[in-house]
């Protein structure tokens, strides 16, 4: 029924009994004739009497008893932790019901290669119906989050090569640090003015750190500054940073009910309005940027600019494609940065001597004297880079991922999943697996340096916070500029140390996206 090529070699099903080879990748393509595909999927094994199961036999919860666990056991905000509960109970592989809805879950670094691996030409993570229909009620495009099939490729190959080319993402530092210096300011600020005082108390770091990732993403996708890092927000601002989360918040809510009930729905009309006030303020900062080029061309014909001035002249995409691609993008953008830099941040803190070890890289690579670090830099900072990558590990920004397969029914460990089959890839429970990660709770960046051996025995999908393939992260690049950028100043600058009056550690919930369940109160003390 269908065949695809992984890694160097192909495999196949056959009907009406499946059977599958239990030899590894390179084990079986060296027992192929030359010439000859491969007939085993990758790390899928039998049964024990070579038989393929079917989706309908693989256990789970019931819609009843997911609730239960939801709502009872009290995992609604920690669904996180769930999965790692449900891997205990189920295994790697089980199936959980949500009404109508079954959902495949994947917790198991080398079975999310198998999906991931499988995933077509044209991925898509789920439908998203409530996005995409809010769109087609207000006849709005579609943008990198919500297309699908060859649209989403095209909008993509449009949209990547300014957001994922080195040489283009390099560009942004310059933008990016004369937003980083503004936040600088502003914590200095805070810390006389919010009850800091002598002690350089700073009052929860991830919502400044919101206001300072809106900041930086819209000053790369608008290349205007929109005033977030200011003493006194613009209540416009203000109102569009409202409106984002508000519409993460109905999502997870709205997504809850059939579609059909949806218009009934006592928040509906929230929810449009949110998305409403989102698309509106990124039109006037579309038609602002239309109105200067048109300004510029008439004085002297010289345009220039960076991300929104190369689409629009680029002319390969319309105006309402060009708005629904830079507001997703808008979206996709801010968390990312805000809640790793708080948990980095928070770690650090906690540990002296990481911080000092990446204080000792930062100064020798760029010292504050020398003023703000550039991306030529950063690309000399492994320890910071390891920093992050392990924030991103413990905090995965997207706890669970999710694939809809569309293409081609495919096999997943024993079991064979028809097309339409949806699956969540449970990153959350794979980066805190110890047989992958040892010690996984504990704030170890230097196990991604590659002296260490423990990088030789980490499996590639262990950690994948940017998700993999042609449908990963558009914004991994900026985002990470973004962390390193300002995550190296602030060290450079300040001494970080923990909230003398906290009650306890701060852990993480799940809100649509994971972050701190309490306020990240830290001291930064002047160098």
């Amino acid at each position: 029924m269908f065949a695809k090529v992984v890694t160097g070699f192909a495999f196949r099903t056959r009907r009406p009994r499946r059977w599958i080879h239990t030899k590894t990748p390179a084990a079986a393509a060296s027992a192929e004739p030359a010439g000859e595909p491969a007939s085993t999927c990758p790390g899928a094994v039998s049964d024990g009497i070579g038989r393929v199961k079917t989706m309908d036999e693989l256990a789970g919860p019931s819609f009843l008893r997911t609730l239960y666990w939801l709502f009872v056991k009290g995992y609604f905000q920690t669904t996180q932790q769930m999965q790692i509960e449900h891997k205990k109970l189920y295994g790697p592989l089980w199936k959980s019901t949500y009404g109508p809805l079954v959902v495949v879950n994947v917790a198991s670094a080398e079975l999310i290669e198998q999906v991931l691996r499988q995933e077509g030409r044209h991925p898509v993570r789920t439908d998203m119906p409530h996005w995409r229909h809010y769109r087609e009620v207000r006849n709005q495009a579609h943008g990198p989050l919500t297309e699908m099939g060859a649209n989403w490729q095209r909008i993509r190959s449009i949209l990547n090569p300014r957001m994922l080319k080195p040489k283009h993402v390099a560009s942004y530092a310059d933008t990016i640090n004369l937003v980083v210096a503004d936040f600088v300011e502003r914590l200095r600020c805070l810390r006389q003015h919010n009850g800091g005082g002598a002690t350089g108390l700073v009052h929860d770091m991830t919502e400044e750190l919101y206001k300072f990732a809106f900041e930086g993403i819209c000053s790369v996708l608008f290349e205007t500054r929109l005033g977030c890092l200011e003493r006194d927000v613009p209540e416009e601002t203000q109102k569009f940073i409202w409106s984002v989360g508000e519409m993460f918040r109905l999502s997870s809510i709205v997504i809850l009910f059939p579609k059909r009930y949806w218009p009934y729905l006592p928040f509906w009309n929230k929810f449009v309005a949110v998305w409403d006030h989102l698309f509106k303020f990124s039109e006037e900062l579309v038609q602002k940027k239309l109105e200067e080029l048109g300004r510029k061309e008439q004085a002297d014909g010289d345009v220039e600019g960076a991300y929104l001035t190369h689409l629009l002249l680029s002319e390969r995409m319309s105006l309402t494609e060009i708005l629904g691609s830079v507001t997703e993008l808008l979206l996709a953008g801010v968390d990312t940065t805000s809640n790793t830099i708080s948990w980095a941040l928070y770690h650090l803190a906690k540990e002296p001597g990481i911080q000092d070890q990446l204080h000792r890289e930062v100064a020798a690579v760029c010292p504050a004297s020398r003023g703000m670090p550039t991306a030529e830099g950063i690309a000399r900072m492994p320890f910071l880079k390891a920093v992050v990558r392990e924030t991103l590990r413990l905090y995965p920004v997207v706890p669970g991922n999710a694939r809809l397969t569309v293409e081609n029914e495919i096999v997943v460990g024993d079991h064979l999943f028809p097309k339409s089959t949806l699956f969540h890839l449970c990153h959350y429970a794979v980066s805190h697996d110890d047989s992958v990660f040892p010690e996984p709770n504990r704030f170890l960046p230097q196990r991604w340096l590659r002296q260490e051996n423990t990088k030789q025995q980490q499996h590639p999908f262990g950690s994948v916070p940017f998700g993999f393939g042609i449908r990963a992260c558009l914004g991994r690049r900026v985002a990470e500029l973004e962390m390193y950028l300002l995550l190296s100043t602030l060290i450079a600058r300040f001494e970080v140390r923990p909230d003398p009056n906290s009650t306890g550690p701060v852990k993480p919930i799940t809100r649509t996206l994971l972050c701190p369940a309490t306020p990240i109160n830290l001291i930064f003390k002047d160098r």
